[in-house]
């Protein structure tokens, strides 16, 4: 006689497995990964490799690097306030402090480009802490509070020296944050890839990340864990804050001078490309890589569509509403 046990068990085990391409389907559709973004990336790079011969190049590739390196490297320090479930509208302003911080250090005490870089990094660190405390301590928004140091920052940038740019001469300086390079690569992509490797350390291998994504995944549940909820989101402004000082470095390294009055609306291109990387504003979702590609989408739309002549009012309303379909797809 035929055992009913091992009938139904040789029977189930010939049903078909779960499609895996259904469900890796599925979670693309979800978005709880940044495929959408290689997709999307690598459809990018077709159209334009298609529309201009100029696109594939490696002097192209290394332009685009180095035009988003800027937002990439603040990027990072913004993934993390955005997973706290916070925002930061103050890093353009600053990395404008910051750079004049720098410049100002330096030209007071011997020229010296490893004053002017804790300069730059610990202003940048101070405005985060500001920031934080504001936020965590006094239960303010951190949308009005950064709005506020966003126009305080400036303010002080462009009072310090009566809204003049601050020459740097340091040839070392420049070399390490600007002009030179690591191994072959250009220095501000080579530290646009330190903070990326950084913070894809401190956010998926690191128990701060794992506390970083609880406490804006549901802060309540995070505190009654043992979280310090306040102390871990004071923290992520007091990165993002140290990145927006690096930027500043790099950005003053590149130009041989420190000015008030750069990046203004920088912000709002890094907030674009960590949405558009992935990261939920509402909290508790994010990924570094994601962050990374949504900053090298924008700076290879803004590269194509020079290189093909369209116009800056229409690449403005280009990339806008490209940035808005991306991120409306990658949600559903």
């Amino acid at each position: 006689m035929t055992d009913p046990i091992a009938s139904r068990g040789a029977a189930q085990s010939t049903r078909p497995q779960p499609d895996r391409l259904r469900e890796f389907a599925r979670t693309l559709l979800r978005g709880e990964r940044p495929y959408m973004l290689y997709i999307a990336f690598a459809i990018l790079l077709v159209i334009f490799s298609l529309a201009s011969p100029w696109f594939l190049s490696v002097d192209n590739f290394l332009n685009i690097g180095r035009q988003t390196t800027l937002v990439s490297i603040v990027a990072v320090g913004m993934t993390f306030v955005i997973i706290a479930r916070q925002i930061d509208l103050s890093v353009g302003s600053t990395l404008a402090l910051s750079g004049m911080a720098a410049a100002l250090a330096m030209s007071h005490i011997n020229n010296s480009w490893i004053v002017g870089a804790i300069a730059g990094v610990g202003t940048g660190a101070l405005v985060g802490l500001l920031n934080g405390l504001l936020t965590m301590r006094l239960a303010i928004p951190s949308f009005l509070v950064t709005l506020g140091t966003l126009s305080a920052a400036r303010g002080l940038a462009l009072m310090v020296t009566n809204t003049k740019p601050v020459i740097i001469t340091d040839e070392t300086y420049f070399s390490i944050f600007g002009e030179g390079s690591f191994l072959g690569i250009p220095a501000p992509i080579a530290w646009t890839l330190a903070a990326t490797i950084v913070g894809i350390l401190l956010l998926h291998y690191n128990i701060f990340g794992r506390r970083i994504y609880a406490a804006g995944g549901n802060p309540t549940a995070a505190l009654y864990s043992g979280i310090q909820v306040r102390r871990v989101t004071t923290l992520a402004f007091i990165l993002t804050g140290m990145l927006a000082g690096l930027a500043a470095l790099v950005l003053s390294a590149r130009s041989h001078a420190a000015r008030p009055d750069v990046v203004e609306g920088m912000e709002l291109d890094v907030i674009a490309a960590v949405i558009l990387g992935g990261c939920s504003l509402f909290g508790g979702r994010g990924f570094i890589l994601g962050t990374l590609l949504g900053s090298l989408i924008i700076g290879t739309l803004n590269n194509g569509l020079v290189l093909l002549g369209i116009s800056s009012p229409m690449q403005l309303v280009i990339k806008g509403a490209i940035i808005v379909a991306a991120v409306a797809f990658t949600k559903r």
